[in-house]
């Protein structure tokens, strides 16, 4: 199991359900308000807020917190202003990683994440240190049930996708960076807003990991995804089905 298609699902713990839909909520919220200040709230005419969105409702969002957040960003109601930042380096065992985010003060961002990285047997790189390991694609997400795999396959194949990935979890559609607006509106017509669509890295080779590396590996990802400034992460390593198990939660 590739830990670049799993990071988000990997970091979660029993017994913190709670304070996990708070994390993610925190998170959705402030890429509604970004979104929302930068373009137009109007999704139809703002692909960052449509994405944004449906980001929110696959998180279970309730209407009026999305649209309260579409509010103050729109409205300039919320001042803080949110930049995006992109950290690069690397993890247990050699891992690349990415570490993408929205913060309204660079300096925390980076010493957090430095130490997050520093605490977790990682080190962080100078920009452009990884990321040439990695592709730059668009992904969209849609969950198991909205249809089969041929049917997805086929109506991304015509949409103009590169490739796709069905399997319990749901359907990931990758296409061209460039195509991922065009892509994700044509497979719109066929199964309506996916859950997640947006740009992403896919690494170029994996890193397998074992036993201990593994588990710091997911301790790492763990205390980044504890810090609301981090939107996104992404991670070269490998990981067997039974250490995931053991280790992922």
């Amino acid at each position: 199991m590739a830990g670049h298609s799993q990071f988000k699902n990997i970091m979660y713990r029993k017994g913190a359900q709670d304070a996990k839909r708070a994390k993610a909520f925190t998170k959705v919220i402030r890429e509604l308000t970004v979104a929302a200040r930068t373009g137009l709230p109007d999704p139809d005419a703002n692909s960052r807020l449509r994405a944004a969105m449906a980001a929110a409702k696959a998180a279970n969002m309730p209407k009026d917190t999305m649209e309260r957040a579409i509010r103050r960003g729109a409205g300039g109601e919320d001042d803080t202003q949110y930049e995006e930042v992109r950290y690069e380096g690397f993890g247990p065992g050699g891992v690349a990683m990415i570490v993408e985010g929205l913060t309204d003060n660079r300096n925390r961002t980076a010493s957090e994440v430095r130490l997050a990285f520093g605490k977790h047997g990682g080190t962080m790189g100078d920009a452009g240190s990884v990321s040439y390991m990695f592709d730059r694609i668009g992904l969209i997400h849609y969950p198991a049930d909205v249809a089969t795999a041929d049917e997805v396959f086929e109506a991304a194949l015509e949409a103009g996708a590169s490739d796709v990935t069905s399997g319990d979890s749901g359907h990931d559609v990758i296409c061209d960076a460039d195509d991922l607006s065009a892509v994700r509106d044509s497979l719109e017509q066929s199964f309506g807003p996916p859950d997640a669509a947006r740009l992403d890295w896919r690494p170029q080779t994996t890193v397998p990991l074992e036993d201990d590396k593994a588990e710091t590996m997911f301790r790492l990802l763990a205390a980044l995804d504890d810090n609301d400034d981090v939107q996104h992460v992404a991670a070269n390593f490998d990981v067997s089905d039974e250490v995931l198990e053991r280790f992922g939660g």
